[in-house]
């Protein structure tokens, strides 16, 4: 079917898409759906509380002292937990980290984010941004080498083993927890990253409740899930979705995790950006209409 010129620049028109997103979080995707003519809908499922400070703190001084060769930052969301250990503790994570400590991150993204905010990544994937990547250009170990590893409470074991069967000695600490929405007043992890998009405070926010019952009444045309954790909850929380909800993955882990749970997804975004996303909508959009 050939696209109007309305159609090809709002693609996306007439759709009403959830975001599995808090408001500060969501900005830049929301802001980037309604530039395409969807109507976005915040519907914020999981949340972010920071981690036992102590054995995070233990660690970072250990990353101070020159400890490790590598810092592995697995998420975006990582950053923002050692940012706001760091703001904490009166200091920076690019003044945190030692010359001697190399960084590396799953994807272009990431990259840029960690680049706002002073530090240098060394090795990430491009082709494959996800944990498999880094693990496919992860060197091997030419002597006894020592790698830091933050991550979520509910982190997958892969990307850790995957580096040590590299002949590295992994440590892994909890840099933040994961759990539904809303986090707990005084836990909640809060640091905004350098250059982040201004909070979605002007998209409508639904609650669970209320965004079962619009999915019921065929309401919103599709659902994003930009994390394993919030295909869980979604899965959770509206599984049996409508056949005319499509479900849009961020990227190859998310639509993994979805499809064990059943969710059927529509598309996946090439790059887990705002811009990727758009992209999948757009592929799953078009799929729909020609059905």
């Amino acid at each position: 079917m050939t696209q109007t010129g309305a159609e090809a620049v709002r693609p996306l028109a007439g759709w009403r898409v959830a975001i599995t997103r808090s408001a500060d979080r969501a900005g830049a995707l929301a802001d980037a759906l309604a530039a395409a003519g969807a109507q976005p809908v915040l519907v914020p499922l999981i949340d972010f509380e920071v981690a036992e400070q102590e054995a995070l703190g233990a660690a970072l001084a250990r990353l101070a002292a020159g400890e490790y060769r590598w810092l592995v930052v697995s998420s975006i969301t990582t950053v923002r937990a050692l940012k706001q250990w760091c703001a904490a503790a009166g200091t920076t994570l690019a003044d945190l980290i030692p010359g001697t400590t190399q960084v590396a991150t799953i994807g272009p993204t990431s990259v840029a984010v960690l680049a706002a905010e002073g530090i240098h990544a060394t090795l990430a994937p491009t082709d494959v941004p996800s944990a498999a990547g880094l693990i496919q250009l992860w060197p091997q170990a030419s002597n006894a080498g020592r790698v830091l590893l933050p991550q979520s409470d509910v982190a997958e074991p892969g990307l850790g083993d995957g580096i040590k069967a590299m002949g590295w000695a992994v440590e892994g600490v909890t840099a933040y927890r994961t759990v539904d929405y809303p986090a707990r007043t005084g836990m909640r992890l809060t640091a905004t990253l350098a250059g982040s998009a201004l909070p979605a405070g002007s998209y409508p926010q639904l609650t669970p409740a209320q965004a079962a019952q619009e999915l019921k009444d065929g309401r919103i045309s599709a659902v994003v899930l930009a994390s394993g954790s919030a295909a869980r909850r979604v899965a959770a929380t509206f599984a049996p979705l409508p056949q005319t909800c499509q479900v849009i993955a961020i990227g190859p882990p998310t639509r993994a995790e979805a499809q064990r749970l059943g969710l059927p997804v529509a598309a996946t975004a090439v790059h887990p950006t705002p811009a990727g996303i758009v992209a999948a909508l757009r592929t799953a959009h078009n799929t729909f209409r020609t059905k």
